[in-house]
């Protein structure tokens, strides 16, 4: 096993303190939002953990950056929801909107000054910006972000997260020769191997938040991948092999 980053080193250890801390005093505690990389590196320390109960959610159940919360209310004796607010991001005048990405609206956020682990999903429809974050940081962002590129915008903290925003996905089983990443992206979106390199070669290809250029990457369970310009999936599991020793494979695609 590789040695941890710097980084990681300290989200391993504010993660081991606030199970301690949940533990020992008897209440809730919560991490702030973890992309991929910071879920597995929680995940790979469960055994550590294992003296106190967790629940992972980023405001909708397939969110992909999570908040993991230490307790449970069998043994504190009570409930205690995410500290999760969504907050709605439209255009003052549609008509002479610009046309928004994902990154537009990131973007927008963080030149409030705030940190990337305080903000979880942020999802589109119809132009309109779906940002979850930290409660605390909720209504300071809804009255201060106020323009997303050239635009003017209104932001309103929601009561509910509304339905159509919400990622359907559709479970497909599959046969590859290997879990290798640009193998399996070559089958889910109907690719011949050198188109499927030619993403990795392009940095169009994601797994979690990082930009994936190793196309021999062997993808695991839960591994989030995102390819520009094709879609996006989660890889789920093997389950076993062909007689010609191929892989049966299930991945969940987002539709």
């Amino acid at each position: 096993m590789s040695p941890l980053s710097k980084e990681d080193e300290i989200l391993k250890k504010r993660l081991t303190e606030l199970a301690k801390t949940a533990d020992e005093s008897h209440y809730y505690t919560f991490s702030n939002f973890l992309n991929s990389s910071g879920v597995a590196l929680f995940l790979d320390m469960e055994k550590e953990l294992s003296h106190i109960p967790y629940t992972m959610f980023g405001g909708t159940d397939h969110s992909e950056r999570q908040v993991i919360r230490f307790g449970s209310e069998e043994l504190f004796g009570y409930a205690e929801a995410f500290p999760i607010a969504c907050i709605a991001c439209k255009s003052l005048m549609e008509k002479f909107a610009d046309h928004f990405s994902h990154r537009d609206f990131l973007g927008a956020v963080m030149n409030l000054g705030i940190e990337r682990d305080m903000i979880g999903d942020i999802l589109l429809k119809d132009n309109t910006g779906y940002l979850f974050c930290m409660n605390k940081l909720a209504d300071y962002i809804a009255e201060h972000l106020t323009k997303v590129k050239h635009t003017q915008v209104a932001c309103q903290v929601l009561e509910t997260i509304p339905q159509e925003i919400v990622p359907i996905l559709r479970e497909e089983a599959m046969i590859v020769s290997s879990p290798r990443c640009d193998g399996v992206i070559g089958k889910v979106f109907r690719l011949s191997r050198s188109q499927s390199l030619h993403l990795f070669q392009e940095k169009k290809v994601m797994v979690g938040s990082r930009t994936l250029e190793n196309n021999s990457y062997i993808l695991k369970a839960e591994d989030v991948v995102s390819v520009r310009g094709h879609g996006k999936f989660i890889y789920k599991e093997a389950f076993g092999e062909t007689k010609k020793g191929r892989l049966n494979i299930k991945i969940a695609r987002y539709v």
